[in-house]
């Protein structure tokens, strides 16, 4: 099965409010797919229709093969899903946790007791086993929420901004496992509002805002597309070098007390600056995923 997730018009309506307005798009075997978007721009709302627990307004949804309308327990089981807040059962165990939770798709005792074994050595927890839950730091608690995503040994795993509130550590160990489920076949669809975790995990993904998909693509050629290979930042110009950058040829915006150009020879560019402007404040970094959806979607704060 070349496409496992396949969407095309998928609409999703709350009474007045259209949270996924005629969005479309397919997701490939073994690949990881970001969603992405401010707060109120979608995405939740329509992983919530992929895991078959928010029916569709109207347009078509196949996940691994299947209408969501017509197979949602199918689909159920062969989906794994780490929500984003942490429901870990406090009164039992990181094995109890794991043991239980096979319970809910018939795995037998003897196998879900080998897959837990298997699970917490993969998420680097064989010897949290036997602590209570409430003893488990943040970290614990994220990679042990993907382990019993992953009790049913799912075709399709749903991560939920796996990494929020974690130190580095934890971010790059969730990471690299990630990154070696991949490699096994596994598709993961992911959310996160950390652009760096998107650029380095995804291999496609959209930017949505207000319901709709701005854009999709690779993170690099995204980067590419709508930014450029790099950025200059200018603190606080001045009236001469504000009005000197609004006569130059260079795509930029104002933010606060700075202005961001886009361009692929921010050294050239800098330099130039410079030279009309010596006393500039100038800075030059290469251009990230983040450039891109602040473009996008905006700098301002959102609710």
């Amino acid at each position: 099965m070349e496409w496992v997730i396949e969407a095309e018009a998928l609409t999703k309506k709350f009474e007045d409010l259209t949270a996924v307005d005629h969005i479309s798009f397919r997701i490939r075997s073994g690949e990881c797919f970001g969603f992405l978007g401010p707060n109120g721009a979608g995405k939740t709302t329509a992983i919530r229709m992929i895991q078959c627990v928010s029916p569709v307004t109207s347009g078509k949804l196949e996940v691994l093969g299947m209408d969501v309308s017509k197979s949602p327990r199918e689909i159920k089981a062969l989906i794994g899903v780490c929500p984003q807040e942490d429901n870990l059962d406090p009164d039992f165990t990181a094995w109890k946790n794991l043991l239980i939770y096979a319970r809910y798709f018939g795995i037998g005792k003897a196998q879900a007791e080998a897959r837990a074994n298997e699970l917490l050595d993969f998420m680097a927890l064989r010897e949290k086993k036997d602590v209570e839950i409430e003893k488990l730091s943040g970290g614990m608690k994220r990679r042990l929420m993907i382990a019993r995503a992953l009790m049913n040994d799912p075709k399709l795993l749903v991560l939920d901004e796996p990494t929020t509130g974690l130190d580095p550590q934890a971010r790059h160990l969730i990471w690299d496992k990630v990154r070696e489920l991949k490699k096994r076949g596994v598709t993961v669809l992911i959310t996160t509002h950390y652009m760096d975790e998107a650029q380095q995990l995804c291999d496609r993904l959209v930017i949505m805002e207000k319901g709709k998909i701005l854009v999709e693509g690779r993170p690099m050629g995204l980067i590419s597309q709508h930014v450029g290979s790099g950025v200059v930042e200018v603190l606080a110009p001045d009236e001469a070098l504000d009005q000197w950058l609004k006569r130059g040829a260079w795509a930029y915006e104002r933010a606060g007390d700075r202005v961001y150009l886009y361009t692929d020879d921010n050294r050239q560019v800098r330099e130039l600056i410079l030279r009309e402007h010596p006393s500039a404040n100038v800075i030059i970094r290469d251009a990230t995923l983040e450039d891109v959806f602040l473009k996008l979607t905006g700098r301002g704060l959102r609710d």
